[in-house]
């Protein structure tokens, strides 16, 4: 079931004109603040009325301003996980998980009950009230309720922006297992490059109300033409798997046709992962560099480089690993010889991949 979203929609001093595809997976909407990100989701919960547009889910049409359909929010089936848990505090989680099965179209039965508990690890909460459990489990209990409303849609509106960054990692795996083994669109509102890296199946890049680019994750991600949040944020995603754990506290990952060493991971050998890498942490060498700390030295190839007005420029690499973004100062470009075809190395130094870059 892949949800469906063509759209324009004039505020006084902003546009919304947005065209895209949700496949069941997590589809993250990535930009600015301000950029148009929960207005989009908006429309799709049926908060707001777009001037004109179309919201279908498969066979099932939510609004069409030429059909004059448009269906309350409470008959669209979806699940909505805000940044707030908004949980009732006076039910347990029991109950609150429970008061899913009224949006429910078939009676909660307790082996999916069951298997939302296990899901999301909280099965030792189940008679607690909100009052007596952290900021985590109050937002892994809001993504069972969610759940248990049997959606066709799952809407979340950043919903970990309210989180230190410890909860965070603890909720991080929760919406991994989330975008695995849940069979419809997850709609992903962030402005963080760490959570679109880990998380999302599709990303829709949007800018000043407009969708800048649209694929799969390491696709947008690795195009040095996109930089939603600014070239500051530019960064790539590499898919690897774990190999060993090594005594020194580093693990060894094969991503592609290169071995990766990374500080330790909270994953076993075997384990498939992502990781991202930050273009600011990337050196790029024309020749092999010898004698240096960094353990990672990359073969690669240029394949595109952006620049703008001022002295630093983005520059693509192909890498046996994958797709790279490095960035360096338009005078470092120069001084290499740097463009599109010219071979070089890439260089990343290990403890530059902080634990929140590393996700299942």
């Amino acid at each position: 079931m892949i949800l469906e979203v063509r759209m324009r929609h004039w505020f006084d001093r902003f546009g919304l004109d947005v065209d895209f595809a949700a496949p069941p997976g997590i589809t993250v909407l990535f930009g600015r603040s301000g950029s148009g990100k929960t207005s989009i989701v908006n429309v799709v919960a049926g908060l707001l009325r777009p001037h004109e547009g179309r919201v279908a889910v498969g066979d099932s049409v939510l609004y069409d301003n030429a059909l004059r359909i448009d269906l309350p929010p409470h008959k669209r089936r979806l699940g909505y996980i805000f940044q707030e848990d908004r949980l009732f505090p006076h039910l347990s989680v029991r109950q609150n998980l429970l008061y899913g099965r009224w949006f429910a179209r078939r009676r909660v039965t307790n082996s999916s009950l069951d298997r939302v508990v296990e899901m999301l690890g909280i099965g030792d909460l189940l008679q607690r009230r909100p009052a007596r459990l952290s900021a985590g489990e109050k937002q892994r209990v809001a993504i069972g309720r969610a759940l248990l409303a049997e959606p066709s849609i799952i809407l979340a509106d950043e919903p970990l922006a309210a989180l230190d960054e410890p909860r965070k990692t603890e909720i991080l795996p929760y919406f991994e297992r989330l975008r695995d083994e849940v069979s419809v669109p997850i709609l992903y509102v962030s402005h963080s490059a760490a959570e679109v890296a880990r998380l999302a199946t599709t990303v829709v890049a949007i800018s000043d109300g407009r969708v800048v680019s649209q694929g799969p994750a390491l696709q947008v991600l690795g195009d040095p033409q996109v930089t939603p949040l600014g070239v500051r944020a530019a960064g790539a995603v590499l898919e690897a798997t774990v190999r060993r754990h090594h005594d020194d506290g580093l693990s060894e990952l094969e991503a592609g046709e290169v071995l990766l060493f990374l500080p330790r991971v909270p994953h076993p050998p075997g384990a498939a992962i992502r990781v991202r890498v930050a273009a600011h942490e990337v050196l790029i060498s024309r020749g092999r560099p010898e004698d240096i700390s960094a353990l990672n030295v990359l073969p690669g190839r240029v394949v595109g480089i952006r620049t703008g007005r001022g002295p630093g420029a983005i520059v693509s690499v192909q890498t046996g690993a994958g797709r790279l973004l490095a960035r360096i100062t338009r005078r470092s470009e120069s001084a290499l010889g740097l463009a599109a075809g010219v071979d070089c190395y890439a260089v990343i130094k290990s403890v530059a991949i902080a634990p929140e870059d590393v996700g299942g």
